[in-house]
């Protein structure tokens, strides 16, 4: 004789409970650029991550409504510009709806053509390898292509719906104008292991 269990009732999940859920989870800032004759486009993109070392892959995840994603789709070519904690800026006028956002601030074109942003951290020039449906949101895969060598710095982070830093040496200390709400530490180096 086998068991019976009676169905699990699973309430809807409310859209901020949700944000409020995934807002403690850190990430880095990062702005997905492309460019066609049309001129460049980007915007701000929390939704980054490696994929995959052989073959080089990394992921992002672009709104279905996204007139960048749109560009990009046509191009099959995007940059990834990984932001440094002084580029606060750079990141609210690349999440905002900005009429010009490429007049804000001092880029060049990559290899294959996508923005590269002046004093980013990091960039990586991508072709784009496949696309899958994830609900409101595609999620691209994309090929590097080239990629820079890092720039000195720390990363810019956001938690908790507002921007944080990481305090990466062991010791230091943290600033005092900052409350400590608005920090990570990660007092041992590089490596979490």
């Amino acid at each position: 004789m086998t068991e019976q269990t009676s169905p699990v009732r699973i309430d809807p999940i409310e859209p901020l409970a949700y944000r409020t859920a995934m807002g403690h989870f850190c990430t880095g800032v990062t702005v997905i650029t492309a460019a066609d004759e049309e001129g460049p486009v980007g915007f701000a993109c929390q939704s980054f991550s490696a994929l995959s070392l052989d073959p080089p892959l990394v992921l992002f995840c672009p709104m279905k409504t996204s007139g960048a994603w749109r560009t990009i789709e046509r191009t099959g070519r995007f940059a990834v510009n990984v932001l440094s904690e002084n580029q606060q800026a750079v990141s609210s006028v690349f999440g905002s709806r900005h009429p010009d956002k490429f007049g804000e601030v001092r880029w060049r074109p990559s290899p294959t053509g996508s923005p590269l942003l002046d004093d980013a951290l990091s960039w990586i020039d991508c072709t784009v390898e496949t696309v899958h449906d994830g609900g409101d949101h595609h999620i691209v895969i994309g090929r590097v292509q080239q990629l820079s060598p890092p720039n000195p710095g720390r990363p810019l982070l956001f938690y908790r719906g507002r921007y944080t830093q990481t305090v990466t040496d062991p010791g230091q200390a943290i600033p005092r104008a900052l409350s400590l709400d608005a920090f990570l530490t990660w007092p041992v180096g590089d490596d979490w292991m």
